[in-house]
């Protein structure tokens, strides 16, 4: 299998921000994701709120209906990138504080998921660290009520024609037999009038769009959701936290089954946590999800209600024989991403972008080294906390093309073919040369996945011969389902790349 390699161009950008300005960390992106058409994107931030872009020429063009001409007409135009236009923004979750637990519950989003749409609505999940919600965002059409700006004697009621008629002496202007008089209706219909103008104005419609929480799934987590996941039926999804992986059925909301638990009976015996989790694209009954040890398990949930069987173990042999505290850390995966038949499996680590066949457990089938550079400076990378970092992967609709991020606000994008180990480099940014923003980095990792946590501890460079900010990093991305465009946040900006 060989992919050549694309060259990757700016498309678009939303909330670009000058060097000079200073991000509220609220106005963070903390969440990308496409639907399955890849009409719409939502994002989500730091503060709670999602927002929801639509592709400016409305449905994808596989959904509508064209003759026969002009579908080869619009032949030239396949090749073209979508583009985005903001659709409609709401507040999704907003800061709570658990009093039994003493526990203040943030209102960042952690991942937005969409569902079927059913009836021309769009339905998205969103999660913060403890809830759950199911959104529903329906379109529609306002019409401003028709503007007239009439004379005293011209008002359209029938009360009011008789009242104007009380003021007229019936013996000197004649009338018909339904009471109204023919020099008003003269006039009506000429649209004359003795002292002033007839004025109307009809608005045009405006497409609106609102968002209503149809469903909440609550307290049924202990630590904090990191992954959310829609299972192919339809009608179920999955929720991980840190120990734990429940099923929901989306139309209930008091009860979910728990059929992943990785709490030792214990807590001084723990040795990993659930990092990432997602259902496989077609296939109902089969999940994977990883861990903080480096390994992802692929699971049938038909074997038995609580899957502690795993169907396979999948794990670098080679990566885990170093026995060393840092490389450790560095093995856990972050995310993981199936491909859209399901065949293979992308991972991302601290230091790697690996992919996985589905068949074979033993070894990733290609290895893309992301920041290697940075190995000399683990510790380095440890006293600063960077090295807790967690970075999102996205794989392209063919499955033949992976993506993630780095520091610098860099995006690397690679194929799976030969000689494409070293991958496209590019850094966020319509300036390329652009100097980083340096500003304070705020910890959402919980203290099983780090063991601790420095307050007020602002990153910095590494080294002054380094050109690699680690304060400034494309953390969250996601891929377009059907062309070779990317959306990828940094900061509180979003940007799209297209090849």
């Amino acid at each position: 299998m060989i992919s050549t390699t694309r060259q990757w161009n700016f498309s678009q950008v939303f909330c670009e921000r000058s060097p000079d300005d200073e991000i509220q960390d609220a106005d963070i992106i903390s969440a990308v994701e496409f639907d399955k058409s890849g009409n719409h994107v939502a994002v989500g931030d730091r503060g709670g709120r999602i927002v929801i872009f639509e592709t400016k020429d409305g449905k994808h063009r596989a959904e509508q209906h064209y003759s026969r001409n002009q579908l080869e007409q619009l032949d030239y135009v396949s090749l073209n990138h979508p583009e985005y236009r903001y659709k409609t923004e709401f507040q999704s979750h907003e800061p709570e504080f658990d009093y039994l637990k003493s526990l203040e519950i943030e209102e960042n989003i952690n991942k937005l998921k969409w569902c079927t749409s059913l009836n021309g609505s769009l339905f998205i999940l969103s999660t913060n660290d403890k809830t759950i919600k199911l959104w529903k965002v329906k379109d529609r059409k306002v019409k401003k009520a028709r503007e007239m700006d009439f004379p005293h004697q011209f008002l359209s009621s029938e009360n009011a024609l008789l009242a104007e008629k009380s003021f007229l002496n019936v013996q000197d202007i004649p009338s018909v037999s339904n009471g109204n008089n023919l020099e008003w209706e003269e006039n009506v219909a000429n649209h004359t009038f003795p002292s002033q103008e007839l004025h109307s104005k009809i608005a045009d419609y405006e497409d609106t769009a609102y968002a209503r929480c149809r469903r909440v799934y609550a307290h049924a987590h202990d630590f904090n959701i990191n992954s959310i996941s829609n299972n192919s039926d339809g009608e179920t999804f999955i929720s991980a936290d840190d120990l734990r992986i429940n099923l929901w059925n989306l139309e209930v909301t008091d009860q979910s089954f728990n059929i992943v638990d990785m709490k030792p009976s214990n807590m001084e015996d723990l040795t990993e946590v659930i990092t990432s989790a997602e259902f496989h694209p077609t296939r109902c009954n089969l999940l994977a999800y990883s861990s903080s040890r480096g390994f992802i398990r692929l699971v049938d949930m038909r074997q038995s209600a609580l899957c502690d069987y795993n169907a396979m173990i999948f794990q670098d042999e080679e990566y885990h024989v170093s026995r060393l505290f840092l490389t450790e850390i560095v093995a856990s995966i972050s995310d993981i991403k199936f491909s859209v038949d399901g065949r293979h499996i992308i991972s991302r680590d601290y230091m790697n972008l690996k992919l996985w066949d589905v068949r074979m457990d033993s070894s990733p089938v290609a290895t893309f080294k992301i920041h290697e550079h940075l190995r000399p400076k683990l510790c380095e990378l440890y006293n600063n906390d960077s090295i807790f970092d967690k970075f999102e992967c996205c794989v392209s609709g063919d499955g033949l093309h992976f993506a993630t991020g780095s520091y610098s606000n860099h995006l690397r994008i690679f194929s799976h073919g030969v000689g494409s180990e070293e991958g496209a480099t590019i850094e966020a940014s319509k300036s390329p040369n652009r100097k980083p923003l340096r500003r304070a980095r705020r910890s959402s990792l919980s203290n099983l996945t780090r063991g601790f946590h420095r307050q007020g501890h602002e990153n910095t460079d590494l080294g002054n011969e380094s050109p690699w900010n680690t304060s400034s990093k494309l953390q969250h991305l996601a891929w377009h389902p059907d062309s070779y465009l990317i959306a990828c946040a940094a900061g509180n900006t979003l940007f799209f790349y297209h090849a």
